[in-house]
């Protein structure tokens, strides 16, 4: 798919009603593969996420023993011994944060050398902390460059029972160590280093798809975990709608004045993100500040909707932004100045929206820079529905979590004009 493509969004001049689906939840299917992977038996995932991220997934497993089929667009069927096996070849995973981070912990159960490597994005963003806390567990590990890529010399177990972990950065370093921890001889600790963390939420989403799974995790403190070392049971998983992926088409709805059915109430998801709804459900009168630590892929959403807010809105709490698929920050503070002048404004690690309802209905040509990331596409596509003018660019890069986007946005009579990716 070439970079180069443009593509056009054309503000509707109707309210936005329909019915959409969004895609499965692309935290939990890649925490399910995994742990399908991992258990003996044949699992099968319904609802699942067909999408580039966990296509990686699913190709590294396979690429470890595991077999897994896909009998229709929504479903994994996923056979594995127990055991994940060393592989061939270096594992390519793209710029796949959940992939990356949570193989490489489980390459420490492996008997073999493991290579974990992604594309030149994912060789930018940090795995120091993760690296750090599987030395401390007896694991044979090496990082150059405290990136990507990862060379992970397994025994099928760790040599200590007992690790602390900097998840300042992302949670998913917990998460990660908290999967493997189960396929360990022996009861493993696994306990913070500081008060800093993530989206304490995702912690809550591997617990519980762990304990689907047959695991037993128990929480001594709120900074301790303790993983006993049972394995994995094959399952049948059910899967839940992607709240990221929900956020776009709420912030549509408020947007358009529309109705947009998702088939699924958003006081139902489990995942952070969904803490966004009430926030989106506020507009045209959001807070005046918004803490993003606890819903941080939301945040791209919630940064574009404030640009039509009543009043001037701050997001705070989103350092990590910085260290996602692109700095998150930079490319919203960069796409909505390039949009009108002053229009965001960074702050530290905070971003400041210059809020004006004027803006709706203008003509201000603007091309996007999405740096290949998903969210910076799909959320500037919101601005599209407002002003004349927003041109996305690679707008293909959706395919890493939504491919089915710019049909969706169709489908509800949204028109587009330029190079329409076919994902």
């Amino acid at each position: 798919m070439s970079k180069d493509q443009k593509l056009t969004v054309l503000p509707p001049s109707h309210p936005l009603k329909g019915r959409v689906s969004p895609p499965g939840s692309k935290s939990i299917t890649n925490r399910a593969l995994l742990l399908a992977g991992l258990a003996k038996g044949t699992s099968r995932l319904t609802g699942a996420l067909k999408s580039d991220d966990t296509r990686y997934m699913a190709e590294a497993l396979r690429a470890m023993g595991v077999d897994i089929t896909e009998p229709d667009d929504t479903t994994f069927v996923v056979t594995g011994t127990g055991k994940l096996l060393a592989p061939e070849q270096p594992l390519f995973l793209g710029n796949a944060g959940t992939a990356t981070r949570f193989l490489t912990a489980a390459a420490a159960l492996v008997e073999g050398e493991v290579i974990v490597d992604g594309d030149e994005h994912m060789r930018k963003r940090p795995i120091a902390p993760l690296v750090k806390a599987l030395t401390a567990l007896g694991v044979d590990i090496r990082s150059e460059t405290g990136c990507p890529p990862v060379v992970v010399n397994g025994t099928g177990d760790f040599g200590t029972d007992r690790v602390e972990i900097d998840a300042g950065l992302s949670s998913q370093y917990v998460s990660a160590l908290l999967m493997a921890a189960a396929g360990a001889t022996r009861p493993i600790n696994i306990a913070l280093a500081g008060d800093d963390i993530g989206a304490r939420g995702y912690i809550d989403l591997t617990v519980a798809a762990m304990r689907a799974f047959g695991a037993e995790v128990t929480q001594p403190s709120p900074s301790v975990w303790q993983v006993q070392p049972t394995g994995y049971a094959a399952t049948d998983y059910l899967i839940e709608p992607d709240a990221s992926a929900a956020t776009y088409l709420w912030a549509a709805e408020v947007l358009t004045r529309g109705d947009i059915d998702l088939g699924v109430k958003a006081t139902t998801f489990s995942q952070p993100d969904a803490k966004a709804y009430e926030v989106i459900a506020s507009f045209p009168h959001m807070p005046a500040v918004i803490d993003g630590s606890q819903m941080q892929d939301a945040i791209p959403t919630l940064a574009v909707l404030a640009a039509f807010n009543a009043t001037p809105v701050r997001f705070v709490g989103i350092a990590n932004l910085r260290v996602k698929e692109c700095d998150r920050i930079r490319a919203l503070s960069t796409g909505l100045s390039n949009i009108r002048s002053g229009l965001a404004t960074e702050e530290g690690d905070d971003l400041v929206v210059a809020s004006d309802p004027a803006l709706a209905g203008q003509t201000l040509p603007a091309d996007i820079d999405t740096f290949a990331d998903h969210r910076i596409a799909m959320s500037f596509a919101l601005a599209g529905l407002k002003i004349n003018g927003i041109t996305i660019l690679d707008p293909a890069c959706v395919a890493k979590t939504y491919p089915r986007y710019w049909d969706e946005l169709s489908s509800l009579g949204v028109a587009l004009e330029g190079d329409r990716p076919d994902i």
